[in-house]
């Protein structure tokens, strides 16, 4: 039996590097793509809305895991060869897009009606009105639900072993298939998403109260 070493530990912090770089680029997608739908959400234009509307329920109605599924072997079957991360960083782009829209069209449209009247009043157009005066105060608010679903993001990352990429669980595995020291495995890995995750959670309830001061 092969006992536990120092390369086992250095395996975990590699797959602890493409855990956070999936992360990454999952939120970097998701963001693009759910800041489109959030305007799409809060557009005048009853197509938009609906076209956004109907995409976040399927979205959110699909498990994560599914999704990878479909876009790692969909695309395959359909001629192309397509490496695990990239597939990984589609699926996880389109599926946070979803959440992350929905999150920024709540804080978009928590901002008081009374700032879009006297905006339009000033004789700001629509992008206007959101570039001066909406999206600043809906980014300030948007701030800790926005950090506190990236540490969703980060514990998602497991699912994607499904397809086959190595990240943090993935590799857990298998470097316990070789040791057999499950419990001394899997308590590092978890301390490993600990150091990862707890800032990011320390981050959101810092804004979040901070949010709460500067509103009282």
């Amino acid at each position: 039996m092969i006992s536990f070493s120092i390369t086992h530990f250095e395996y975990l912090l590699k797959a602890t590097y493409w855990t956070i770089i999936l992360s990454l680029v999952a939120f970097a997608g998701g963001g693009i793509l759910g800041f489109i739908i959030a305007l799409m959400r809060t557009s005048r234009s009853a197509a938009l809305r609906t076209i956004a509307s109907l995409y976040i329920q399927i979205m959110q109605g699909i498990p994560l895991m599914v999704v990878l599924i479909i876009v790692y072997f969909g695309i395959a079957i359909a001629g192309y060869d397509m490496s695990a991360i990239l597939a990984a960083g589609i699926s996880f782009g389109v599926y946070s897009a979803a959440f992350l829209g929905e999150i920024w069209r709540g804080c978009i449209e928590s901002v008081p009606k009374t700032q879009w009247e006297a905006s339009e009043c000033l004789g700001f157009n629509r992008f206007e009105q959101l570039q001066k005066v909406i999206l600043p105060q809906a980014i300030r608010i948007s701030i800790p639900p926005t950090v506190g679903f990236m540490v969703q993001i980060i514990k998602n990352t497991s699912l994607a072993s499904v397809i086959g990429f190595v990240e943090l669980s993935r590799a857990s595995q298998i470097v316990n298939n070789s040791t057999f020291q499950p419990f001394l495995v899997y308590t590092i890995a978890a301390v490993i998403y600990f150091c990862v995750c707890y800032p990011l959670s320390a981050l959101s309830k810092h804004y979040e109260r901070k949010l709460n001061v500067s509103n009282r």
